[in-house]
Order: structure tokens, then C-alpha cells, then sequence
């Protein structure tokens, strides 16, 4: 957890830097990310959400060890040294189970939290923010703090349980939820300066009180708005006068950094500031699918103009039957008329798509694309055609390296972004 401990360090020492938190459970995004991570030489950090991966098995169908035997097979495939890869839990805390009690939901959320850290997650966001049943929708940093500390009692005893090294952890939340807003941007702000101090010496308050004051010299960061948003079509990108204050809090917390979520479709020179001032962990996940996905729909165009038998746009047919089937992932998102939310679902920022990807139909539609290109280089007036940002390495690509180019230019930028400044 080197890389981890450090950031703030470095920050005190006026060479900022960052790493990129990649969130997504994508095979090919994972897989990608370990690539890339090899041949640039640097630390990798993937994280799964307590609503993605959890002891019930989230939405991917994954436990904890499920989805650490998952990243470090993909690691072998591509021959990255698992010593530099680092997994994180976020958001951990009782959100899965909120229509729950809160005293049941907590439970299960100590169940979680045991399950990750002796699966090795090494990184944990503690996250108990949420009101459950009867509750309000958010709760009170003291209660939000308490919660917390119970949460990483089990963290603690876990960890020296299994002869693990202790967490490192990040404290509060951002709002809102994981995976991009669904309402309107306006007047998004930046985290209130006094509101950033308060979650601190809460937590530091009620961590003393509850007997896990150790586990404070490990808290190396705190989740915050820094003015950063993408909503289905639009983005609101970083503007470091507004989040002046808030990042003046750093000035009087020399062991922190900040922690920002939704940096999905930043500008590279956006992201670079951020970590310049100090938001050192900078979160991405749909962006990536996204850009997988966009690649994969110049796919099936291109496989349409080569082989008149594949037909029009049979994988984009596909994912619009398979989502008007089975609406649950997308429904209560994407408002509008029939048309707006056709484009929704498979254009929008937010990237719903992605969850269904791992569903048998989609994997035969993709599976269909792969059969219709394979043995094909590309040729190149069509990969400008319909793939205009592979244009330079048009002449040269086959299916799989489309879509790895596609996720590797969202990977470069996190890079060249959270490099040394």
C-alpha cells in the first residue's frame, strides 16, 4: 500500500501526484487497465462497489475472493506483477440492504466488510452515510462517523485475523450516488470548506471514542465534491476557482488528500488539476465502458459494410430488445419520450448499457460481431469511417485491438494526469 500512504507525502513535499481508481468489473476494462499498468510501470487500483461485489454477491453475481480471483487471473493473462495491484472496497456500508432496519442492515454490512478485507482488499471506503429504513435519506456525521467506526472494528480484527496488513481508509461520501447523477446539474457546487473539516473531526472525535484510533493514522483521504459531475448527456468539468476554499482544508491537513468520484470525461488538462490540487485519487468506471461500448457500435457498422449477410446493426438491435425486455437497470433513469430514451439507452454518459453486457444475449451478439470480423484487418477507409479516433492506427487493427485502443486512450489520460507534477 506504498503507493497509497504516499500521496500525501508528496503532496507536503510539492510534488502532487495521483493514481486512478478504476471501478468496473468489465473483463475486457479489467483487462485492459493490467496491460496498460505493465507497460507504463505504474501501480494499479481497481475497486468494486458494496452494490457490484458483495458476501450476497452484488449485481455481478461476485463475493469479495470471487472478484479477487477474477482480477488476478486477468493479471496473469497479461503479465502484471499482482505486488502493484490494489484492490479497494467502495462505498462500503449498509446501502445494499437500506430497506433493512438499520441495526440489520449494519450487520449484513459488517458480513461485507469482513469479506473484503480477508479477500485482500487492502483500500477501504467507509461509507454508512445512507439512512436505512425509517431513517432519513442521509444521516448526521455523528451517526454517519459511529457507524463508520463500528465498521472498521471489524476491518481491524479481520485484518490481524488473517495475518493481513491493516487498511488504509478513506471517510465520507459524495452525493450523489455512484454511477453519475440521473437529475439536472444545475448549480452543482463544490463541497462547503466547513463541511469537509466537520466530517474530519467527527470521525477523529468518534474514533477516539469507540477505541479505533489507531486505524486514524491510516486514513489517508476524504471523499468530496470537488464540482465535477456527468449527468446522461452532459458534463460538468472542474473549475478550480470555485473549489478554492475546500481545497484550502488540505493546507491544515498535511496526512490527507482528497478523494474524487464521477471524474469520468474530464478533460486530461481537468484531471491534471485536480491532482495538482490535491484530489489525488481520481475515480473512473463508466467512462471506460463507455468507451468500450462506443467502439464496439463502429464495430458492428464496419462488420455491416463487409459482409452484407451480418445484416444492419445486429448488436445495436440486440442491446435495444435485450433493455425492452428487462427495463430494471435503466427505467427510472432515463426519463423523456420513446424516442429520447432510445438514445439514452445506448448513447448516455451514465452508461446503463454496461450492465448488461455480462447477459447471454448481448455476450451472443458480441460473440456474432467477433465470428463476422475474425482473421479481418480492418480495412482502413472504414475504421475512419467509423472509428475516427483510431484513424492513426488505421491499416493495423483487428476487433480486439480497437476495443483495447478505445479503453487505453481513457486510460492515458488518468496517467499522464496522476503522473509526478
Amino acid at each position: 500500500m506504498t503507493t497509497l500512504l504516499d500521496l500525501a507525502p508528496a503532496r507536503r513535499s510539492g510534488q502532487s501526484r495521483g493514481i486512478a481508481s478504476i471501478c468496473s468489473a468489465h473483463p475486457d476494462v479489467i483487462g485492459t487497465t493490467l496491460a496498460h499498468g505493465r507497460k507504463r510501470g505504474r501501480e494499479v487500483l481497481i475497486e468494486a462497489t458494496c452494490n457490484q461485489v458483495n458476501q450476497e454477491g452484488g449485481y455481478t453475481g461476485m463475493t469479495p475472493a470471487d472478484f479477487r480471483r477474477f482480477v488476478f487471473e486477468k493479471a496473469e493473462v497479461a503479465g502484471y506483477e499482482t505486488a502493484g495491484l490494489i484492490l479497494g472496497g467502495d462505498h462500503l456500508g449498509p446501502n445494499p440492504w437500506r430497506h433493512l432496519e438499520a441495526e440489520e442492515a449494519m450487520a449484513k454490512a459488517e458480513a461485507m466488510m469482513a469479506a473484503y478485507v480477508a479477500a485482500g482488499f487492502g483500500k477501504i471506503h467507509l461509507d454508512a452515510s445512507m439512512g436505512c429504513k425509517g431513517e432519513p435519506e442521509a444521516l448526521d456525521d455523528e451517526t454517519t462517523a459511529r457507524r463508520a467506526a463500528r465498521l472498521t472494528k471489524v476491518a481491524e480484527q479481520t485484518a490481524r485475523d488473517n495475518g493481513l496488513p491493516l487498511p488504509v481508509y478513506i471517510i465520507g461520501t459524495e452525493v450523489p450516488v455512484p454511477g453519475g447523477a440521473w437529475h439536472a446539474l444545475d448549480g452543482l457546487q463544490p463541497t462547503a470548506a466547513s463541511a469537509a473539516r466537520q466530517t474530519i473531526e467527527t470521525h477523529r472525535t468518534v474514533f477516539r471514542q469507540q477505541g479505533v484510533e489507531a486505524a486514524l493514522e491510516r486514513v489517508i483521504g476524504l471523499v468530496v465534491q470537488p464540482g465535477v459531475e456527468f449527468g446522461h448527456e452532459d458534463v460538468v468539468v472542474y473549475q478550480p476557482e470555485k473549489a478554492r476554499d475546500l481545497v484550502g482544508v488540505l493546507g491544515d491537513e498535511p496526512s490527507l488528500v482528497f478523494e474524487a468520484h464521477s471524474t469520468d470525461y474530464q478533460p486530461r488538462e481537468k484531471l491534471a488539476r485536480l491532482v495538482a490540487d490535491g484530489f489525488a485519487i481520481l475515480k473512473v468506471g463508466p467512462g471506460l465502458t463507455f468507451a468500450w461500448r462506443e467502439a464496439l457500435y463502429g464495430l458492428d457498422l464496419i462488420a455491416g459494410e463487409l459482409d452484407a449477410s451480418y445484416g444492419e446493426r445486429p448488436l445495436a438491435k440486440a442491446m435495444e430488445a435485450l433493455m425492452l425486455a428487462e427495463p430494471g437497470y435503466w427505467q427510472r433513469y432515463y426519463q423523456g419520450d420513446a424516442a429520447s430514451q432510445h438514445v439514452l439507452r445506448h448513447y448516455s454518459y451514465s452508461d446503463r448499457i454496461r450492465y448488461y453486457w455480462p447477459h447471454p444475449a448481448a455476450a451472443g451478439a458480441v460473440a456474432r460481431l467477433a465470428q463476422a470480423l475474425s482473421g479481418r484487418t480492418l480495412p482502413p477507409t472504414l475504421v475512419h469511417q467509423f472509428l475516427p479516433a483510431a484513424a492513426e492506427h488505421a491499416g493495423r487493427l483487428d476487433m480486439a485491438a480497437c476495443l483495447s485502443l478505445a479503453i487505453r486512450a481513457v486510460l492515458d489520460d488518468y496517467a499522464e494526469a496522476t503522473a509526478a507534477q
